[in-house]
């Protein structure tokens, strides 16, 4: 598929959300203001395990403006539990702890009151009587039939276990000379947004309608939060056009919403909750993949990977919710971009006591690129081969796509080799390897870095059903609604809420496009639940294609009934008719021509001069069903998951203090195809800040817990976040191969950045330590640790 030219789409155009944010006008959830509106605070477990005994709030509820003070029984007799996202009905979850604590920041009362600050007082007056429990932190440990369940009904603490075997794998090792094994781990760590969770609710009664502002980004959050209330699906509405201060995917906050919910209706009064940092950090369901992989390759004495076998256990914490589903994810992309012929696959989910996961960027598929590029080093330096002639020999090449993979799944379009090259040429290599050993003859540790890894976009549900059979979800469907009014002027409807991904530049310049008018002058609007069209949420780097390709088709829809109406009125064949910024002209005859003006006057007064049975107006939705879905997993586990693979190249240089273990990135090149962007601007920004977060993921960012179950980086002072002296000065180097699956070639770019680098930090970082035969395959590879490895051997492994 050739790259088509366009008028707006790829043209650098400031985004429309950014006017509000730089003149202070953005609307956050902590921004709403209700009348009467009550606020909570959150009484925590200080245990990891612990049975609740009993909970005395008198002192609490005589303070002077406390209004209630609630606890897990509450909510048990008036809320259903919320899903666990794999089949495993007796791991139940509530907002609150019901009898039994089961990691230390697990909230077991909640006090409603006319501030914050009074409610904040008021838990400090909360008696709880606890019975410590024995307790479970280490996941492999937690595997073990001996160990302390954390959840007694379900009988185990692995709540999904399933190896996939795609492809021969016994016979393609048998033929290999060589296979590696090896251990890889990626730590908790999340995004953690400037922002903390925000929800205000209010309850009409008149109405029988939930009003909800949430800093939200999730799928099927209305239908979610309506089924814990147990109230209607119309009864909620999720106000859409609020601003979320950064997600990148952690923005859940199911528990939150539907405690403010339970005690806007209780109290029939507005309540508000807006997470503290500690609150955030310690239990407000962000945290990422905490993940052990075992991997083996096998390998050909000339180089080509012929088979992989890998096992990942991640550690979930004490409940289940999309948590286990990232594992799923990486099935459509895991060989990377390589031509490995088969693959066994096993992925276990296990429980601990500690603060539970939710997704985070990327969704499970960066831990898995760390694990294979980890792989990919490691054989090219047994076999004494250059990384990068050594990647070149195993890409997939740019004539074999489609290509179908192991688990099921085709790639759309790609050209590694020539992103790749375009990154090594950008830095370029010769320049990193002369600055590399001057760094080094100055007596630094230093090394070259590189990694190629997928980004699978389009955000399909497949995952749900492969690990779930009972889920038999086939459509992650998105839409658009566009109107032209009689003054002639667009506007267009989208159902979903946004964390700076600047839908609506997205949205303005696609229907600009198609209708050929200025995308800044098109209004686009957020509905809220119950106006919107069907949306599944910016999630899984898909509204590039998913949004994008929905307004397409509404603007598609619009610009057909406009054609038809010119062609009525000329008197001429559609096929006959040209378009150009808003004018139908006859190609037959070039005096025959309609402008915008006319057409929008005729659809919406002159019912005499439209086609016959055509309606009056112009306004139409389409609703956008995935490029590939609509096909539940084959019973071997195989799937389409993904339609759309983006792909990108990182090159850095980097160098280490073996006096101090700290890391200091020289250069960073990141060389990204994504097809057509349709905004580069707003690409270029979210592969920037995804290089940013991969960074803190690979050198400083770690959810750290003690033995006893505590978290020890619940503040800004432990959990070391990339500062702007951490973050080096990067260079994007754009390629384009369209999709064929797209409206305009689109691919996704949410998680652009993020999915390669830690990756290849830690490549650089390993290339580093080579010259004293170690290497480290732990993620963060924290100042300490590097220095613990070089000077003491600690956490150090023969390279």
């Amino acid at each position: 598929m050739t790259e088509k030219k366009f008028k707006y789409i790829g043209k650098q155009r400031r985004a429309v959300e950014h006017r509000r944010f730089v003149v202070g006008q953005g609307r956050y959830a902590a921004d709403v203001h209700l009348r009467n509106m009550l606020h909570v605070a959150i009484v925590a477990s200080p245990y990891a395990h612990a049975k609740i005994k009993s909970i005395d709030a008198s002192a609490a509820l005589s303070l002077t403006g406390v209004h209630a003070v609630i606890t897990g029984a509450d909510l048990f007799a008036d809320t259903d539990p919320t899903l666990p996202g794999v089949d495993a009905p007796l791991v139940k979850r509530y907002p609150m702890a019901i009898d039994v604590a089961r990691y230390a920041g697990e909230w077991v009362a909640a006090v409603v009151a006319e501030t914050r600050a009074i409610a904040e007082d008021a838990i400090e007056l909360i008696d709880v009587d606890y019975e410590p429990l024995d307790h479970i932190v280490d996941p492999e440990a937690a595997m073990d039939k001996s160990s302390p369940l954390v959840h007694e009904a379900q009988g185990s603490n692995i709540i999904f276990q399933r190896k996939f075997l795609w492809g021969p794998v016994e016979e393609d090792f048998a033929k290999c000379d060589h296979e590696i094994s090896y251990r890889a781990r990626w730590s908790r760590n999340s995004t953690v947004p400037i922002e903390t969770f925000a929800v205000a609710c209010e309850w009409n009664d008149s109405t029988q309608i939930m009003d909800v502002w949430a800093s939200i980004q999730m799928p099927k959050f209305p239908d979610q939060l309506a089924k814990a209330l147990r109230l209607e699906g119309n009864a909620v509405r999720v106000h859409f056009d609020i601003d979320v201060g950064g997600s990148y995917g952690v923005k859940r906050g199911l528990k939150h919403s539907i405690l403010v919910a339970y005690l806007a209706r209780r109290l029939n009064r507005p309540v508000r909750f807006v997470e503290d940092r500690l609150e955030n950090m310690r239990g407000g369901d962000m945290q990422g993949p905490d993940r052990i992989f075992d991997v083996t390759m096998g390998f050909t004495k000339d180089g080509i990977i012929r088979s992989m076998k890998m096992r990942a256990i991640d550690d979930i914490g004490a409940y289940s919710g999309r948590s286990p589903l990232q594992l799923g994810k990486p099935v459509g992309a895991i060989i990377g971009p390589y031509r490995i012929q088969s693959v066994e696959y096993e992925a276990i989910a296990v429980m601990t006591n500690k603060t539970p996961q939710e997704a985070v960027r990327g969704f499970g598929q960066s831990p898995t690129n760390y694990a294979i590029e980890t792989g990919v080093d490691r054989i090219a330096r047994f076999l004494n081969m250059d990384r990068i002639e050594f990647r070149k020999k195993n890409l997939i090449g740019k004539d074999e796509f489609p290509y179908l993979i192991p688990s099921g799944t085709s790639y759309d379009s790609g050209d590694y080799e020539t992103v790749f090259m375009k990154a090594l040429n950008a830095a370029p290599l010769s320049d990193l390897i002369a600055e590399r050993d001057r760094l080094r003859a100055s007596g630094l540790l230093a090394g070259i870095g590189m990694s190629t890894c997928l980004e699978p976009s389009g955000g399909n549900s497949s995952f749900e059903p492969l690990f779930n059979p009972k889920n038999q979800t086939t459509t992650w469907m998105d839409s658009c609604l566009v109107r032209i009014d009689l003054s002639g002027s667009i506007t267009a409807l989208m159902g979903t809420s946004s964390s700076g991904q600047a839908h609506e530049t997205l949205v303005s310049t696609v229907v600009g496009e198609v209708l050929d008018h200025q995308p800044d002058d098109i209004r686009v609007l957020h509905a809220d639940s119950l106006n919107a069209l069907p949306s599944n949420s910016p999630v899984g780097s898909r509204m590039a294609i998913m949004l994008g390709g929905a307004a397409a088709g509404a603007a598609k829809k619009l610009r057909v009934k406009l054609s038809k109406i010119a062609a009525h009125n000329l008197g001429v064949p559609v096929e006959d008719l040209q378009y150009d910024s808003g004018t139908f002209t006859s190609i037959s005859n070039s005096a025959k021509s309609m402008n915008w003006d006319e057409l929008v006057d005729i659809a919406h007064r002159k019912y005499h001069q439209l086609p016959e049975g055509m309606e009056p107006g112009l306004q139409e939705k389409f609703v956008w069903e995935v490029p590939t879905g609509g096909k539940l997993p084959t019973e071997d586990g195989r799937v389409q998951m993904y339609p759309c693979h983006s792909f990108e190249a990182h090159v850095i240089l980097a160098s280490i203090d073996p006096g101090t273990g700290k890391v200091t990135i020289h250069k960073y090149v990141c060389g990204h195809d994504c097809g057509v962007m349709i905004s580069p601007g707003v690409v270029h920004g979210m592969t920037y800040g995804g290089i940013a977060h991969g960074l803190g993921a690979a050198l400083l960012e770690k959810f750290s817990f003690s033995d006893e179950g505590q978290l020890l980086s619940g503040t800004f002072m432990d959990y070391l976040l990339p500062s702007a002296h951490e973050v080096p000065s990067i260079t994007i180097v754009d390629h384009c191969t369209p999709s064929p699956l797209t409206e305009f070639g689109q691919k996704g770019s949410g998680e652009a950045g993020y999915l390669g680098s830690p990756a290849a930090i830690a490549s650089a970082v390993n290339d580093a330590l080579a010259s004293k035969d170690i290497s480290i395959n732990t993620l963060p590879m924290t100042p300490s640790a590097l220095w613990s490895a070089i000077n003491v051997g600690t956490g150090a492994v023969k390279a």
